[in-house]
């Protein structure tokens, strides 16, 4: 029995990486069309704003290849050179694309620069902006999918991703809308006005995705709500035991890693206290994906409350 859960175990986690790895795979072709869009709506345009639209998507294109060979990596089996795995590697990725959101605001700052110094009139700008629109609906679809997705299963690389196209969409939009003023009114200092909104927009997102990212690299504890789920689990199935504490969590990329001490009557035999440990962690297994668990056992001369408390506290 316990080798059929294993098989099914395996089997789950080989779907879910193949899920995961189309999803990144995908991402780098979307990135591509929409590229291609912008690119044809700036062209047909002239549009500054629209330039620093496509420019974020030349972004888009090199976060999407970072983020599948971090997908692939995250999921390589630990080995001798790094036994923990190598869940981090989403961290590195989603680290590069904020670095990469920055490097685009600066660039779409400077072609401000250059359109305040020689300012042209816009060049069929329905037409780009129709073209424009159909990039962001095929953006904001597939930008909704990644977050989802990423979430789900606990990547940062995918929802960093998501996140940052997005943020695109985000920016498509207010483009579109801005355009349309300075189309109707003629106030043709709104479209380089508009592109250094967008350029201060994803600069902040920029240090988001970072400052998200460092967190993960810094070995980041658990919230509290889910902090507290875990140690309900733990006093839920302890049952034997006299006492929990020094519960530490951290979380790497998808795999969440929990320690504590448990304490247990010094007379309890190792096979006994083996069999609480072997509960607690098949529970949090059960509830936490991708948990890597690790108990120590410890004589009740240890226990940090005073003898006699009852229900398997934390101390």
């Amino acid at each position: 029995m316990a080798a059929t859960d294993d098989m099914a175990a395996i089997a789950a986690k080989a779907e879910a990486r193949q899920r995961i790895a189309s999803l990144a795979f995908w991402s780098i072709v979307i990135a591509c069309v929409v590229l291609a869009l912008k690119l044809a709506a700036w062209y047909v345009t002239g549009s500054v704003a629209l330039y620093s639209d496509a420019l974020e998507s030349i972004v888009n294109v090199i976060a999407s290849a970072a983020a599948y060979w971090a997908v692939l990596v995250s999921y390589k089996p630990a080995d001798q050179d790094h036994p923990f795995g190598h869940h981090k590697a989403e961290y590195f990725s989603a680290v590069l694309e904020g670095v990469l959101i920055v490097l685009a605001a600066l660039l779409i700052l400077n072609e401000v620069w250059r359109s305040w110094q020689t300012p042209t009139p816009l060049e069929q700008p329905w037409e780009g902006l129709a073209i424009n629109g159909v990039a962001t609906v095929i953006n904001a679809f597939w930008a909704w999918t990644l977050i989802r997705a990423g979430r789900s299963a606990k990547s940062p690389a995918l929802v960093a991703d998501g996140r940052h196209i997005m943020t695109d969409v985000v920016t498509s939009v207010g483009v579109f809308g801005g355009l349309v003023g300075a189309i109707l009114t003629g106030w043709q200092i709104l479209d380089p006005a508009l592109a250094v909104i967008v350029a201060l927009n994803i600069l902040w997102q920029g240090w988001h995705v970072i400052g998200s990212s460092m967190n993960g690299l810094m070995d980041r504890a658990v919230d509290t709500t889910e902090h507290m789920h875990i140690r309900d689990i733990i006093s839920a199935n302890c049952k034997g035991a006299l006492e929990v504490h020094d519960l530490k969590t951290r979380i790497a990329g998808r795999a969440t890693f929990i320690e504590f001490h448990l304490v247990v009557d010094a007379d309890m035999t190792v096979g006994a206290s083996h069999v609480i440990c072997d509960r607690i962690e098949d529970a949090l297994k059960a509830e936490i994906p991708s948990v890597r668990v690790t108990i120590h056992v410890e004589p009740d001369d240890e226990a940090k409350l005073p003898k006699g408390t009852t229900a398997v506290p934390f101390a």
